[in-house]
């Protein structure tokens, strides 16, 4: 009878530095470790996103003090050197009669807004402001117009300003420009309307605080503001 072979233990016992599997030490050491990368990574997106936010929002109200009639007289120097540079031959008197209709020649202010620290408010600003001149001529034909925006379109790139639109439509069509400054500070619009031969053109300007603004006040500073007439003169 032959002798009998005792059978061979087949089950390794692992040692400390190869645990089972399916152990809860080696569960939790590869998953920790997974973690730890997906919150590092987490985190540096989010301190990515939100450093730059609170960066800009502490200077979003940093407006210096400006009293209304300089940044009036600002923005309309705007208005009148692009008025001269596009060769319109008219002098256009303060105010208008129709407005989109008939010549115009006004100005705007507005409130300015502050959006909070994290951009997501929308409260005024106590005593600041942001003044605006608007200006149109009715009657404009298209040989006017295209060559002035043409010439307009060249001379604001030339002096640094930012095109951030330029249209020029084909034949019955309209004809656009949009340019800014200083990070958007600064705009002017110029869009001419060939259905009626209407031509607009404004400039805006900063925020800026009103030196002279009290506590009470409601209305925006420089609203009472007045310009004076818009010439062909080129004021360059």
């Amino acid at each position: 009878m032959p002798e009998e072979t005792p059978p061979t233990d087949t089950h390794i016992t692992p040692t400390a530095s190869e645990p089972r599997p399916e152990s809860p030490d080696g569960a939790l050491g590869g998953n920790g470790a997974g973690c730890a990368v997906l919150v590092a990574l987490v985190m540096a997106v989010v301190l990515g996103l939100f450093v730059p936010l609170v960066w800009n929002s502490w200077g979003a109200t940093d407006f210096p003090r400006v009293a209304p009639e300089e940044t009036a007289d600002r923005v309309f120097q705007r208005s009148q050197e692009a008025y001269g540079v596009l060769g319109f031959g008219r002098t256009v008197e303060p105010g208008a009669e129709d407005i989109g209709v008939s010549p115009e020649n006004t100005f705007a202010s507005s409130l300015c807004y502050d959006g909070g620290l994290f951009g997501l408010e929308d409260k005024t600003v106590d005593g600041a402001y942001s003044m605006s001149h608007r200006w149109a001529l009715d009657h404009v034909p298209a040989s006017r117009a295209v060559s002035g925006l043409r010439r307009l379109h060249r001379h604001l790139d030339d002096d640094g300003w930012e095109v951030t639109s330029y249209r020029e439509g084909a034949q019955g069509t309209d004809w656009d420009l949009f340019v800014q400054r200083d990070g958007g500070a600064e705009r002017m619009s110029f869009t001419w309307y060939a259905d009626r031969e209407y031509f607009t053109g404004g400039a805006s300007g900063p925020c800026a605080y009103d030196p002279s603004w009290k506590t009470g006040d409601t209305a925006p500073s420089g609203d009472d503001q007045r310009p004076p007439p818009l010439g062909p003169h080129s004021g360059i």
